[in-house]
């Protein structure tokens, strides 16, 4: 028996569960007419969805007041430390720069920031660090197949910008810079499209998407890239092999003509 949909106020529950774990509505959550807007719904689907939120402990709900957040849904962190299973990186670089070739990439945003908390203790910095934190669509012959948001320290990304990003996998430009890529750490999990993912990837608003994040290590094991990869499941397949004796060996099909590792 293939299973329902999902309501679309369920969706619009899930995405704003999502983004309430992210820290997003720390200042309060937007009004009925804004979450209207965003989700292109009559106010009624809203409300069922913030009435879900506000049952469950999540938000506060006072007139005069607006919505604001009392708790937040519980996230698995993902662990960074050097005790985890080993990518096999073999021919990583190779294969990237194959991907670049058939592949465009268009950059969003690139710029200089403070490093959040998170992104601090994943990179090993302290928070208010300097990093580079770049925004890309890398988009196959049939459309959009991934929104890419990366952070480097600043000191190891000073020498590629915009137009470097554009050109070249960053993983080719970390080692131009001089570094030596040594191990990577993954996870996979999913996640709903929010308006802004939906627009720049050409699927609809609460479309489920494959949700990648990946630490990537040098030869010394200082972090050097802190990966968040969202992607079309229909345009992206992860494969893994796997090995009593030979640990992992991990392959990523893009559509029906492409291959790369670690795209």
């Amino acid at each position: 028996m293939s299973q329902m949909p999902l309501p679309k106020y369920h969706q619009i529950y899930l995405l704003l569960c999502e983004q309430l774990a992210e820290g997003r509505f720390d200042g309060g959550l937007p009004g009925e007419f804004a979450l209207m807007e965003e989700f292109g719904v009559a106010r009624v689907t809203v409300r069922r969805a913030l009435e879900k939120m506000a049952a469950e402990g999540l938000i506060s709900r006072e007139p005069g007041r607006g919505t604001r957040p009392i708790g937040r849904p519980p996230v698995v962190d993902e662990p960074v430390g050097r005790d985890v299973q080993r990518a096999n990186l073999g021919g990583l670089l190779e294969n990237l720069v194959s991907m670049g070739l058939r592949t465009s990439v268009k950059v969003i945003d690139v710029q200089t920031v403070t490093a959040s908390a998170s992104v601090a203790a994943a990179l090993q910095l302290k928070p208010g660090d300097a990093v580079q934190k770049a925004v890309r669509v890398r988009s196959t012959r049939e459309g959009p197949l991934s929104h890419i948001t990366t952070y480097v320290p600043a000191e190891v990304a000073r020498r590629f910008g915009r137009r470097e990003l554009a050109r070249k996998p960053i993983l080719v430009l970390l080692e131009e810079a001089g570094v030596q890529v040594g191990r990577a750490h993954q996870t996979i999990t999913a996640k709903l499209a929010d308006a802004a993912l939906a627009q720049h990837l050409d699927v609809s608003v609460g479309s489920a998407l494959l949700a990648v994040r990946r630490l990537v290590y040098d030869i010394d094991e200082r972090p050097v890239q802190w990966l968040h990869g969202l992607y079309r499941p229909d345009r992206y397949t992860y494969e893994m092999q796997l090995s009593r004796v030979g640990g992992i060996d991990a392959k990523v099909w893009v559509s029906k003509e492409l291959s790369a590792q670690f795209t």
